[in-house]
């Protein structure tokens, strides 16, 4: 569906994107994700043609894609229904056409019931789905979206994305760019970028797979952020409510554990459990992103 080779763009002395290569196969769901600023958005707004790139070239076949772009970008002053039928004429669809195709995504949106409310007055996560429901108007072979859950609950994002799925399962073709890494768990496959480059382009099964390091969790009465910095080995700590989260090089299991404890007791602070566990996608994305 989408073919980019050596796709560059610069901003004055700022490489947004650097050579960038990428497939994106019929059927898939493809997650790109990395830090703000990784030229994730300007990637996306090359692929839809808002961008010209400085080198390389971009096919998307057919052209029949629908496009989510970042912000809530359509008229509050008019009404969900008729926000459908003003972004379904500028493609030339008749009023037939439009009025059957809107009946049909407003209801495998949950949308129907507010088709006559103004988009002002809707919830964050309903004018994320009026977004989509346009974008989907056209009924395209491909759907490409920047971020379209940020800072949208919890229960949205849920079922933003069972949406997103069922659409899929209808043979859709999805790109999506995401800040949550649950949603990279949902993906068939995810490309990690960073300061305009792919670092990874994988599952997320052979991502996790492939982590470069062990990951531990970490119970103690301490509840000091910084315990564990400059330690020699961990790589990476986090904090989690009452638990430490660490990233490591390769070690010993006992050796380890023995260190752990040792610089906790000497810190003033107890061990309660330490353990070994799977690296998950926000693992992942903290080792490919340089801890940042």
């Amino acid at each position: 569906m989408i073919r980019a080779e050596g796709i560059s763009k610069s901003f004055g002395q700022i490489e947004a994107v650097k050579q960038i290569d990428m497939i994106v196969s019929e059927g898939e769901i493809v997650g790109l994700v990395g830090p703000d600023g990784a030229g994730k958005t300007t990637l996306m707004r090359i692929l839809v043609d808002l961008l010209v790139p400085d080198e390389g070239s971009v096919r998307v076949f057919g052209r029949e894609y629908g496009y989510m772009p970042q912000r809530f970008s359509l008229y509050g002053d008019l009404k969900v229904i008729e926000n459908l039928i003003f972004f379904g004429s500028l493609y030339g669809l008749s009023k037939k056409i439009i009025a059957q195709r809107s009946e049909e995504i407003l209801a495998l949106t949950n949308l129907a019931q507010f088709k006559d409310r103004f988009a002002d007055n809707l919830s964050g996560g309903m004018k994320q789905k009026l977004a989509l429901t346009c974008a989907l108007v056209t009924r395209p072979r491909l759907l490409i979206l920047d971020e379209p859950t940020y800072g949208v609950d919890p229960e949205s994002r849920k079922e933003f994305w069972k949406i997103l799925y069922d659409l899929n399962g209808q043979g859709l073709t999805i790109l999506v760019s995401t800040p949550y890494m649950d949603e990279a768990e949902l993906c068939t496959k995810v490309a990690f970028m960073d300061k305009g480059r792919f670092t990874a382009f994988d599952s997320p099964k052979k991502l996790k797979e492939e982590f470069p390091g062990e990951v531990w969790e970490i119970g103690s009465d301490s509840r000091d952020p910084g315990v564990f910095d400059h330690v020699p080995g961990i790589k990476d700590s986090s904090l989690f409510g009452d638990r430490y989260r660490l990233i490591t090089e390769s070690c010993d299991g006992q050796a380890f554990e023995q260190m752990i404890s040792s610089m906790l007791k000497e810190a003033g602070y107890g061990l309660e459990f330490i353990r070994q566990v799977p690296s998950s996608m926000e693992d992942v994305f903290v080792m490919l992103s340089g801890g940042e």
